[in-house]
């Protein structure tokens, strides 16, 4: 039985409290053809399931919520020349191979309570090593200040499809704004390729304007001492402390939770303790379920 796919797109966006108008649905909706989307719009919005906002579309009948995204859109615009520098500062250090933006500023929107989050590709065997000193400037330099350098994934560049395939996490992969690290961007596309199965109405990010990430000489030196057996001891032992110090402070994570959110292995690093991923795909289902059930959408479902 197929899914009432512009349903599951406005329904997505509305968790997030943001209105998406018809090319975005377009954009998020498994759909065939432009015919077939104005289609399910005008049915779900005559039978008041989804409502209609100016050019925008929500579960909620709210037109505060388009008020709210605009602003967030315009604070977006007005942050990305920020964004861009700290991406800089941040593909100088030791081992980058690549640098994203991700979470909301990668879909246009930044408000007072966002943060700037990225989504780092690091060179085989020293995650732990670019991560720790990614972490210690925060800590140190910017006094543990995460609004504007919110380094919570990282992945390296032999390790480059994403293991949790699902709505969440293919939308967060289509959405990424790659800043620096053409050849690794490309290739991490090329290894997450399901996640246009999702959205195959979704363009594959431009990187023509891609940046290739240019080190410090003091990135140069550090990676020339830590290209050792003693980079290797460190690398270990980065590793083993973190995942000690978030074994002990997220402990009311059950283990399944804890190795999706906080996984730490050879070549991923997530820090994400209020396991994001899960809580959104459980509250689509949940809604998407509610919905078909309250609206009697089962005869629309069978031949979405």
């Amino acid at each position: 039985m197929n899914d009432i796919e512009a349903l599951k797109a406005i329904l997505y966006f509305s968790i997030f409290k943001y209105p998406i108008n018809k090319r975005e649905v377009f954009k998020f909706a498994n759909i065939n053809n432009q015919l077939d989307l104005e289609k399910q719009l005008d049915f779900l919005t005559q039978e008041g399931v989804i409502h209609k906002l100016d050019d925008y579309y929500s579960s909620k009948n709210d037109l505060s919520l388009v008020e709210r995204r605009l602003k967030g859109n315009e604070m977006a615009r007005k942050i990305m020349p920020k964004a861009n520098r700290v991406a800089r500062l941040i593909a100088k250090f030791p081992y980058i191979d690549s640098v994203s933006l991700s979470g909301a500023l990668s879909k246009g929107y930044f408000d007072d309570d966002g943060d700037i989050d990225f989504f780092i590709i690091t060179k085989p065997n020293r995650l732990w090593i670019a991560r720790t000193l990614l972490i210690l400037y925060k800590k140190i330099v910017l006094l543990n200040s995460k609004k504007y350098f919110c380094v919570n994934y990282f992945i390296t560049s032999n390790h480059l499809q994403i293991q949790e395939q699902n709505r969440f996490t293919a939308t967060e992969l289509v959405t990424l704004i790659p800043l620096y690290g053409k050849d690794v961007f490309v290739n991490f596309v090329r290894e997450n390729q399901w996640a246009y199965d999702f959205f195959p109405n979704k363009k594959n990010q431009d990187i023509l304007q891609l940046k290739d990430t240019e080190k410090y000489w003091l990135s140069k030196i550090l990676q020339t001492v830590f290209n050792t057996r003693f980079g290797n001891f460190l690398e270990h032992i980065f590793r083993t402390m973190t995942l000690r110090k978030w074994t002990t402070k997220f402990d009311n994570l059950e283990k399944e939770d804890f190795d999706i959110a906080m996984k730490s292995t050879k070549n991923v690093s997530k820090h994400h303790p209020q396991n994001f991923q899960k809580k959104v795909i459980d509250r689509l289902d949940k809604d998407y379920k509610e919905v078909i059930k309250k609206f009697d959408l089962e005869i629309l479902k069978r031949h979405a």
